[in-house]
């Protein structure tokens, strides 16, 4: 247990991190002139800057105050209350848009030069024949090989307008030459499904990631798609997703309830209430819907779960998801940067706020993974701690709790064996990516030929392989290590989405996920 803890921060923080940035956002109505209106609390701080500015015996970042001012009075208020640096409102902005306008490839910066994992299916590089394994080295004769270039230039040279050419010059090792590519950049999408396929020949499955502008019409296609291969049920793996538009949010929970059932409603502090009702729109209603969620599903997916739990619809299975019941508005702040603000309270159809308390602080807040943990929890539904004054019922009588979280109708504990600190290392922090894409430089033509369906179903890892990654390890790390057998599933992963993508890592992970493994025999007893 004190491995899993120690290790756990890491996953931890990244996945709150994420979940702060893409918090639920609506579009800030009010007028300029209502809101800043000037008093003398607002004057205070411009005096106060103002004063640094002009008079301070040494030079200052004034930016860098106001900054740090913004983020001391955020902190004063609730743990997703945000602000967004400029440096930082492009990445964020795309991320939620769903796009962004590039070349169209995944890369790693590997060793010293830009290594194409693969172009992106569709993309503009996969169109005119860059490949998984091609090194970039020069866009437009600016090098980009060799150890003084940062990221976010390279970023910048891949990156561009609408229909902006870029000329690249690529070496591809198998030919052992330079090669020439000129590359009109285009809209790049950023998937919000992960993976979408059938589970049996009735169950499927899609895997969404977060709810950004684009989730909804990728989720649309993806439904159309399963329901002309036979699916008639559904499971909505939330997992790990912390959250993103509510309306996004809206449409996917419209799409398994009848029409004006109550899918929210949202209270702010004047009292004022937004309600928000299912429509006919629903392409998916007489279907049964398993909603898997965990520890780390958040915000928007809370709403799905709570929405179609509330309403008697489908079943929640896994473990109590995070529990943030607040929705934020975004403000731009003038310099291009944001601030995105809670301004009310969301709550689901039988009146549950499924928020946890944050009257200790941000720390105590975020640390409660670990109180979880450690109480037995995540392991052990009888040791949740639940408050019979936040009890609610149903419409056909099925008791369901507030306060912390959504508590799932079918309880799935965490696997531990796939927690101890060195499964995580290697696991999480793209160790294994880098093995598998130095392995398959070696010999990419070795899979010519292999299809996805058949690798998915056929393909193994040899203990060869583990040894290989072993012998890896130590030689960066200088210690011995010891894995268990759910490694080669991991390597197998990697490898199949370095390969095809599409899906690819989740399905050949899926084939060991006792998570999987019960919704498949509750769809076997619906």
């Amino acid at each position: 247990m004190n491995k899993t803890k120690k290790y756990l921060p890491l996953l931890l923080g990244v996945s709150i991190a994420v979940g702060i940035f893409i918090g639920g956002k609506l579009n800030f109505s009010d007028s300029s002139d209502k809101l800043f209106t000037t008093n003398s609390k607002k004057d205070k701080l411009n005096r106060l800057i103002d004063f640094i500015d002009y008079e301070y015996v040494d030079a200052v970042n004034t930016d860098s105050i106001v900054d740090v001012t913004v983020n001391a009075i955020l902190e004063n208020l609730d743990p997703h209350s945000v602000y967004i640096p400029k440096e930082d409102m492009q990445r964020v902005s795309e991320n939620m848009k769903g796009d962004f306008v590039g070349i169209g490839v995944s890369f790693y910066t590997y060793k010293d030069t830009i290594a194409v994992i693969r172009p992106v299916s569709g993309g503009p590089s996969e169109k005119i024949g860059i490949k998984g394994g091609d090194r970039i080295l020069y866009a437009d004769e600016d090098t980009l090989f060799g150890k003084n270039f940062s990221n976010e230039f390279v970023v910048s040279k891949l990156k561009g307008k609408i229909n902006e050419e870029v000329n690249l010059k690529v070496y591809r090792k198998s030919e052992d030459t330079l090669l020439d590519f000129k590359v009109k950049r285009n809209h790049v999408p950023i998937k919000s499904i992960d993976a979408a396929y059938m589970l049996t020949d009735d169950l499927a499955y899609v895997k969404i990631n977060r709810f950004a502008e684009s989730t909804y019409k990728e989720f649309k296609q993806e439904l159309t798609k399963l329901r002309r291969q036979g699916a008639t049920q559904i499971a909505l793996d939330l997992r790990g997703n912390p959250g993103g538009f509510l309306n996004i949010a809206e449409k996917i929970v419209d799409e398994f309830l009848e029409a004006d059932k109550l899918i929210l409603f949202t209270k702010n502090k004047r009292g004022n209430i937004d309600r928000s009702f299912a429509t006919k729109r629903g392409d998916f209603e007489d279907a049964h819907v398993f909603v898997l969620i965990d520890e780390n599903s958040a915000s928007a997916s809370e709403i799905i779960a709570g929405a179609l739990q509330d309403n008697d619809k489908g079943t929640i299975v896994g473990r109590r998801s995070y529990g943030k019941g607040l929705v934020q508005r975004e403000m731009q702040l003038g310099d291009g940067s944001a601030v995105r603000l809670t301004v009310s309270r969301y709550y689901t159809p039988t009146g549950r706020s499924i928020q946890r308390s944050y009257e200790n602080g941000n720390k105590d807040y975020y640390d409660e993974y670990f109180s979880r943990l450690e109480s037995g929890e995540l392991v052990d539904p009888e040791k949740m701690e639940i408050a019979d004054s936040l009890k609610f019922v149903t419409p056909k009588g099925k008791v369901v709790y507030g306060g912390g979280g959504i508590i799932p109708d079918v309880f799935v504990p965490l696997d531990l064996s796939m927690q101890n600190e060195t499964f995580g290392l290697v696991t999480q922090t793209g160790l294994v990516n880098y093995f598998v894409f130095e392995q398959l430089d070696k010999q990419r033509e070795a899979y010519d030929g292999l299809t996805r369906e058949d690798f998915i179903n056929d393909f193994i890892i040899g203990d060869d392989v583990v040894e290989g990654f072993k012998e890896y390890i130590r030689e960066r790390f200088n210690s011995n290590v010891e894995f268990q057998e759910e490694i080669k599933q991991y390597i197998k992963a990697s490898l199949g989405d370095q390969l095809y993508g599409n899906g690819t890592y989740e399905q050949v992970i899926n084939q060991q996920d006792i998570m999987i493994e019960k919704v498949i025999v509750l769809s076997q007893q619906n």
